[in-house]
């Protein structure tokens, strides 16, 4: 059997067809933006991480990988995220003041690293 399809409803098709790929660009758009920004927050976390494992380096000494870690222990003992631990000492270099338990942590991981 033979179907016939008026003009009208094929209007409608290539609409709905339209509108179902204007939905799928729109998503992914925002999916694109969305990445964009993670990135660019990503770049920004980077370059403090990398001026606080220097002053690590230079503070503590020790190697780059000691640095790092040193930075994650405090950043896991104080329950605060990386990239704001590095913020907070990079911070110290303009004169503002660590947290009080951040102050701690440094002071009980520093003394961990050189008791290794």
């Amino acid at each position: 059997m033979r179907q016939t399809i008026t003009v009208h409803e094929e209007q409608r098709a290539v609409t709905t067809v339209g509108v179902v790929a204007d939905a799928a660009l729109v998503v992914e758009i925002l999916a694109l933006r969305a990445e964009n920004k993670q990135l660019g927050q990503a770049l920004v976390s980077h370059a403090v991480i990398d001026q606080a494992c220097g002053m690590v380096m230079a503070l503590a000494p020790c190697s780059s990988d000691g640095a790092w870690n040193l930075l994650v222990d405090v950043s896991q003992h104080c329950n605060v995220k990386l990239r704001d631990v590095a913020a907070a000492l990079v911070a110290t270099t303009e004169g503002k003041k660590l947290p009080q338990e951040m102050q701690r942590e440094w002071r009980r991981a520093l003394r961990c690293l050189r008791a290794a």
